[in-house]
């Protein structure tokens, strides 16, 4: 495991067949406690839980800075992000319930919201803590227990996670953490024991997990990738969307599922909003991410870097125009040479039907295409068998949710992009993936109904 400097910071040894069926028992018997507990009581760990994220907020986003590369900054939010969730789903715990159905003669019904057992939560590199808080927090409250793996890039943080909740009053073993790459999330997935599994990360691996999940019938949330719109209007505040246009690309050195990254203008505004996204992108400050000021850290890994130099030298081989940035930065501290660094990338002369507009680059790289009508930049948005979000910047409201209405994508922006409160459910359309994370939404595929139909009367019998 390799941090921002390209240095060696821990190995972490992978867990086989053996350790993943320890730890799949271990929170099979956490869950015999846990889920005999009453919401009310699960709401008061959970809380404690989130006041100890919160009272060690700088410590755990310096060590999540470390384990991704992220600006400090920006690591801060999302542990901010991860205890609000926490506090989200406590809150929440105490007030699960089934309804009551009144039946003829005195006879009646009722539903019981019941967990579902030992759930599986598999995390991305990009928002290690931050996705361990929103698959365990919904997943706790109702009553689960669950084994996360994270990625292999980034194997700190949860640990850490691991240990607060342990802190913080939870049954040993109900959230555990075991470490490794695919054979280890096989392991994972065919375990008998095991109820549910919500994965983050790339289609190809979200279509494994599905086809592993089918031989068990096992329920799956899938959270995969985008290739985002973002429409921009003539008549949006420009400032606004610029920013916006920068908040859709460039986050966590453009390394977000649903950032927004094919940017249509529409063709009156094209020249000046090009001109100042340009100007603002070349302004970010690179550079060691635990320094205040720095805004774009360094890229995952090498093997990722390269890719995704890879789709800008292939964008400019079909016609692409790099407006800036694209190529590799180095750092002045030395200690840093070594690093995974490169400068915010603009695009402009796309076409719908270049590589770099179709696929996901999952770095930072913005791709710009004039639009002149809203029926035609609805149905070009559309275009793509993604649909994870989309964005539109206009003062005209109507046109805002006429334009998001249209959309086939889960998580819609206006006039913002790349908000996530926990209140909200988060999830996507298409080859996106199923299911939601966040909101109340969430209670829904971390728990089952369970139906009982009480006869008051005598049997009606057709015997």
């Amino acid at each position: 495991f390799k941090m921002c400097s390209g240095r060696v910071l821990c190995k972490v040894p992978c867990s086989g067949e053996k350790e993943v069926d320890l730890a799949v028992q271990s929170a099979k018997a956490a869950f015999k406690i846990w889920s005999q507990m009453s919401g009310m009581e699960r709401c008061r760990v959970m809380l404690e839980a989130a006041r100890i994220i919160r009272e060690q907020r700088e410590e755990i986003a310096t060590m999540e800075t470390i384990n991704n590369g992220k600006s400090i900054f920006e690591a801060r939010v999302d542990i901010d992000i991860s205890w609000q969730c926490l506090e989200y789903y406590a809150g929440l715990a105490g007030s699960l319930a089934g309804e009551h159905i009144q039946l003829p003669g005195g006879s009646f019904g009722y539903t019981r919201r019941e967990p579902l057992g030992v759930c599986v939560g598999i995390g991305a590199w990009n928002y290690p803590f931050q996705i361990a808080c929103w698959k365990s927090g919904p997943a706790l409250a109702c009553g689960n227990a669950m084994v996360f793996k994270p990625s292999p890039f980034t194997p700190i943080s949860v640990v850490r996670l691991a240990e607060i909740f342990t802190e913080a009053g939870v049954p040993k073993g109900l959230f555990n953490v075991v470490q490794g790459g695919a054979a280890t999330g096989q392991f994972l997935c065919q375990h008998p024991d095991v109820a549910k599994i919500s994965f983050t990360g790339s289609v190809p691996t979200g279509m494994k997990i599905m086809e592993m999940a089918a031989k068990g019938i096992k329920p799956v949330t899938l959270e995969l990738g985008g290739k985002s719109p973002l429409i921009i209007f003539s008549d949006s505040d420009l400032d606004n969307a610029v920013k916006g246009a920068l908040m859709a690309n460039f986050l966590t050195q453009g390394e977000v599922c649903c950032n927004g990254t094919r940017v249509f203008v529409e063709r009156k505004i094209l020249d000046t909003f090009t001109k100042e996204v340009v100007k603002r992108t070349q302004k970010i400050k690179i550079g060691d991410p635990l320094l205040e000021d720095t805004r774009m850290g360094a890229l995952i890994n090498r093997p990722h870097l390269n890719r995704v130099q890879g789709f800008i030298k292939q964008a400019k081989e079909q016609g692409a125009e790099v407006l800036c940035g694209g190529d590799l930065y180095v750092p002045d501290d030395p200690k840093l040479k070594n690093g995974y660094y490169m400068r915010p990338c603009v695009l402009g002369n796309c076409k719908d039907d270049m590589t770099c507009v179709k696929e996901e680059i999952f770095g930072p790289v913005m791709a710009i295409l004039p639009f002149d009508t809203e029926e035609e930049v609805v149905e070009r948005a559309n275009a793509t068998k993604f649909g994870l979000a989309g964005g539109v910047f206009t003062r005209d409201i109507q046109k805002a949710h006429r334009v998001v209405a249209a959309l086939k994508a889960g998580m819609c922006f206006i006039n913002n992009y790349n908000a996530s409160p926990v209140e909200l459910p988060f999830g996507g359309y298409k080859f996106s993936g199923f299911g939601r994370e966040n909101g109340r939404a969430a209670i829904e595929y971390y728990s089952q109904l369970k139906t009982v139909c009480v006869e008051m009367g005598d049997v009606e019998s057709v015997f």
